[in-house]
């Protein structure tokens, strides 16, 4: 019988217990050139302007980056005459045309296949998939094609392709269209992953992954797209890129560090936010990046805090929780003060009904639980 929400586990235990759901760098020389606007690390000192959806923020940096670099084309099943199932590539049929706007046939492993070749040739192919569920289609290309052809050649043969779409679970779709992939792809050597959470991180991440010279794969929400968030005046720059790699520090804290990425970042944040009335202060990071993954921002937080909670949407045997709890205890078992906790969505495959969709899916208060459990509060909502 599904209890609760969120699964949690303690430690690195493989024991868990489903009752308990409860940064800007200067400018600098880069990998994109000296006039590359690169943000990262802990802090961000950005300024707020316009206001944009996630949507308008990644079709933005799918423009700007055809614009700036011929070679740079996009494809997918209905990318073109329908704008993109979700309307992130609306209008750039007639912008661009159909050479470089791409319709293809409902066959994943076909144009997935053909985004690789495409990319070894010498061109910038960036593969949307309806859904990361349906690129378990194409996982062949994605983890043996693309990820390994420069390591297998000696570096002669370059792979830089994106590939990007909806992860993680939106709504009433079922278990076949809500799973996250985040663990799945973040343990292929060869691929950078990123999974990002507003429209700073929407837009220099795709940008970084467009000019990156690695295949990589961008995990957006689909609940996210229609999100809104100020895009800040730096982020306003066609010449605005993110650092793949780096981690933001979103809220400073000094009693609990909560490490997690994507549409969660949002929820860490209003359990932060909640958790102040009771007087805990935490610290929420902002991964953005998946692999390769902020290590340092991570271990630091942790030696200041003493405490960890991972949060993802995804489950929890082999997920990025697991490795993060690894990585706090490698590399920072001597500074914990308690055990970590991890949540994760349900240990089930995605219910289709709504009142079990809700129990089984991560909300702030399993988030503000595990909190107190680490920090030997008794409180639980």
């Amino acid at each position: 019988m599904l209890r609760r929400a969120a699964t949690s586990s303690r430690g690195s235990s493989s024991v868990w217990s489903r009752s308990q759901m409860g940064s800007m760098l200067p400018m600098a020389s880069t990998p994109f050139g000296n006039s590359a606007f690169v943000f990262g690390g802990v802090r961000s000192y950005a300024t707020q302007g316009r206001e944009l959806t996630v949507r308008e923020a990644l079709r933005e940096a799918i423009a700007e980056e055809m614009e700036r670099d011929p070679s740079v084309f996009l494809m997918g099943e209905e990318v073109g005459q329908y704008h993109g199932a979700y309307k992130v590539s609306k209008d750039l049929l007639a912008k661009f045309g159909e050479n470089r706007v791409i319709d293809t046939p409902i066959t994943e492993a076909g144009f997935a296949g053909m985004g690789v070749g495409a990319a070894l040739s010498g061109t910038r192919p960036i593969v949307e998939f309806m859904t990361w569920n349906f690129a378990l289609q194409a996982i062949d290309h994605i983890v043996n094609s693309a990820a390994k052809t420069r390591y297998m050649s000696g570096g002669l043969f370059k792979c830089p392709v994106v590939f990007r779409g909806p992860n993680g679970p939106p709504r009433a779709v079922g278990a076949q269209h809500s799973q996250c992939f985040g663990a799945w792809y973040s343990s292929v050597p060869g691929l950078k992953v990123v999974a990002p959470w507003d429209c700073d991180d929407a837009k220099g991440l795709l940008k970084a992954a467009i000019r990156d010279d690695n295949p990589t794969v961008v995990l957006e929400s689909e609940i996210l797209y229609n999100e809104k968030f100020a895009l800040s005046s730096e982020a306003d720059n066609k010449d605005f890129v993110m650092e793949i790699g780096k981690a933001k520090v979103e809220k400073k804290g000094s009693d609990v560090t909560i490490v997690t990425f994507s549409r969660m970042v949002g929820e860490a944040l209003k359990a932060a936010a909640d958790l102040e009335k009771d007087g805990i202060s935490a610290e929420v990071i902002n991964l953005r990046s998946l692999r390769p993954l902020d290590t340092e921002t991570i271990v630091k937080s942790i030696q200041k805090t003493h405490r960890l909670v991972s949060v993802e949407e995804g489950w929890p045997q082999c997920g990025v929780g697991a490795e993060i709890i690894a990585l706090a205890n490698e590399a920072a078992f001597d500074s914990l003060d308690a055990p970590p906790e991890r949540i994760t969505g349900a240990d089930v495959p995605m219910p289709y009904t709504g009142p079990l969709e809700e129990l089984a899916m991560v909300k702030p208060t399993n988030i503000a639980n595990a909190v107190r459990r680490v920090c030997y509060r008794k409180k639980q909502k």
